[in-house]
């Protein structure tokens, strides 16, 4: 699958920007609910993890699974749940062994047939839907490291499978809210990071969303709020859809107030 290319594609760029640091460097703290870097590849790489042992078996994945969910109900963050997954793991040990991750991970789903179903958190899902939310994630919380080190990240065609997540999942946003699905959902219309255009649904001149690829992946993957981004909304449907957009899975999750989710300079951090 081509998707699982994009995934390992995507986690490459991320380590590049990540090589350098040393130990101090990792626990610098970005501005996404206080995860340092470190833990944000901790998270990056247990459900990696988790990724590649649902292809293997579903089985193992509900027994590995299991606990974390029992955690989860009792009030334990995700983030605090990993510490025990990891096991002490961290710093540079834990960013060769998430790179050495990405690799197998992409390895098995580069092989696996794009329709395998596979289990999750939430409902099963194809194997190609589990390699690119497995892009997605890594993307999105890519983006937190490229802002606390001051980096403006260049997007690459390959963020098309992120886009196509961010529009198939535009009824989500609103049952998750328990609010009614609008209809017709908007049209989309991007131009690439090669500028290619991009289209999505039928050309509606009162319900769309214009701009670049790179601010909607932004704005479903709610790394960004709308307003820090140049997307042009047409139709109060689609701009109640851009406030509120979550192309992942579990509660709903509010995006980041304008302006506080932003590269880090001297000035500003």
């Amino acid at each position: 699958m081509q998707q699982a290319n994009d995934f390992l594609d995507e986690s490459l760029a991320l380590a590049v920007i990540l090589e350098p640091l040393d130990g101090a460097g990792f626990g610098q703290q970005t501005l996404f609910k206080g995860w340092t870097i470190d833990d944000v590849i901790g998270h990056l790489h247990m459900f990696n993890y988790a990724a590649g042992l649902t292809l293997e078996s579903g089985d193992e994945f509900d027994t590995w699974f299991a606990p974390i969910a029992e955690q989860m109900k009792a009030g334990k963050t995700l983030v605090e749940i990993q510490y025990g997954w990891l096991d002490g793991l961290a710093g540079r040990r834990l960013f060769d062994a998430w790179r050495s991750g990405c690799e197998h991970t992409a390895r098995g789903y580069a092989d696996a047939d794009p329709k395998q179903r596979v289990k999750w958190a939430g409902p099963d899902m194809s194997a190609r839907s589990s390699i690119t939310a497995r892009q997605m994630e890594t993307w999105a919380h890519g983006q937190e490291v490229f802002d606390v080190l001051g980096q403006e990240r260049r997007d690459t065609d390959r963020i098309r499978n992120i886009a196509h997540l961010g529009v198939t999942t535009h009824g989500w946003t609103f049952i998750n809210r328990g609010e009614e699905v609008p209809d017709p959902p908007a049209y989309v219309r991007l131009t690439a990071p090669s500028g290619a255009l991009w289209e999505w649904n039928e050309p509606q001149a009162d319900n769309r969303v214009e701009g670049t690829a790179s601010d909607f992946c932004q704005v479903v993957t709610q790394v960004r709020n709308i307003a820090d981004t140049s997307l042009r909304i047409t139709g109060h449907a689609a701009q109640h859809w851009m406030q509120q957009a979550q192309c992942f899975a579990g509660p709903p999750e509010n995006p980041p107030a304008p302006g506080t989710r932003h590269i880090s300079t001297p000035e500003r951090s």
